[in-house]
């Protein structure tokens, strides 16, 4: 019998992810907040997009409104259950699918952020399974209609990280790799730790910066002071996971310590992590409309995830006694922006002056 799958939280990834499940045969159910969506799905099945025409598909895929996840208790047990919904949103998301998990069944965690401990505080280390988008782009950008603004990462790149917190290569992983690898590429990792830090240095470089400017990532990287500051953004992030521990994986196809010497003023460095970020900038391999998540937040009025990205690099430099400037600094051009208090333009973000 094919597992049954449900996402709580169907937007850009949990949607995308989902969907796509769903096209593959999978036995799917899609659960989110947010009413008009639900009732597009329901109206026209979920439209997914991409780069390239073949990637087009539309599905008819189960859907449920939050205040309908109650029916749960009369159906078949939920055996892999996805978390995506934003870091703040975490513990109430797992403790609504909780009760409709089989015997074995375990909780995934699908988000940006590090968020495996605050799940497994809920339904048990043993449930808790990490899943990391590494390197994709989706955007919600209307009601049933997912839009994927970066190309596919087979043959090129790992889209996909799969892993569980003990490190261990396990069969449950395995197979959920193998689900996954029907989407895009995957990789089945036994550093799960080290890939989600990594993973939050991309965040970091990337969300706050585009969400305090109102500008695209790759408008962002073309601007030499934004850059920069990214930079040091990931050269601060760098530095702490290594402080704390964490095995580092490749941060924007730049080695972890190559790009912490960058931002710490070693000129060689430097210029070789801008060469990296241009080179993809110019390739035309991400699209211009490509927003980070948030930036897509902004956009649309909605709380960001600014306190469980830049923030939390910040509070986990001070366990470690390695201060973050950088990423406190953006952390709180982000908050003005976020409560009205400045602007979202460039300037918000290029005259910061964190350290001085």
């Amino acid at each position: 019998m094919r597992p049954r799958l449900a996402f709580v939280g169907a937007g850009a990834v949990g949607g995308y992810v989902g969907g796509h499940l769903h096209r593959l045969g999978c036995d799917v159910t899609l659960i989110d907040p947010w009413p008009e969506h639900v009732e597009a799905i329901r109206a026209r099945g979920l439209e997914l997009t991409g780069v390239t025409e073949a990637e087009r598909a539309v599905v008819e895929v189960p859907t449920m409104h939050l205040t309908e996840v109650q029916a749960l208790s009369r159906q078949r047990p939920v055996d892999v259950a996805f978390v995506s919904v934003k870091s703040y949103d975490t513990e109430w998301a797992t403790h609504l699918i909780a009760p409709y998990l089989s015997e074995t069944g375990y909780v995934v965690s699908l988000q940006n952020c590090i968020n495996e401990e605050r799940i497994a505080a809920i339904v048990g280390w043993g449930r808790t399974v990490g899943m990391i988008a590494a390197t994709i782009s989706v955007d919600l950008h209307e009601a049933g209609r997912i839009r994927r603004t970066v190309p596919l990462g087979r043959g090129s790149r790992d889209v996909f990280r799969v892993g569980e917190v003990h490190g261990r290569i396990t069969p449950r992983v395995r197979a959920l790799g193998e689900m996954v690898e029907g989407i895009d590429s995957v990789k089945v990792t036994s550093n799960l730790w080290g890939e989600r830090w990594s993973k939050l240095c991309v965040n970091a470089m990337r969300n706050g910066i585009s969400a305090a400017t109102g500008l695209s990532g790759n408008d962002c990287d073309r601007d030499e002071a934004l850059r920069r500051f990214s930079i040091r953004v990931g050269s601060e992030g760098v530095r702490i996971g290594q402080a704390l521990g964490y095995a580092l994986e490749r941060i924007q196809n730049i080695e972890p310590e190559r790009l912490a010497l960058a931002g710490e003023g070693d000129a060689a460095a430097l210029e070789e992590a801008e060469a990296v970020l241009l080179a993809v900038t110019n390739s035309g391999a991400r699209s211009d409309l490509q927003r980070p998540s948030m930036a897509q937040d902004m956009l649309k009025g909605r709380r960001t995830e600014i306190d469980h990205i830049n923030g939390f690099i910040v509070r986990e430099g001070s366990k470690a006694g390695r201060a973050a400037p950088a990423n406190a600094a953006l952390t709180d051009a982000v908050r003005q922006v976020e409560r009205g208090e400045a602007p979202a333009r460039r300037e918000t973000v290029a005259d910061l002056r964190p350290g001085a």
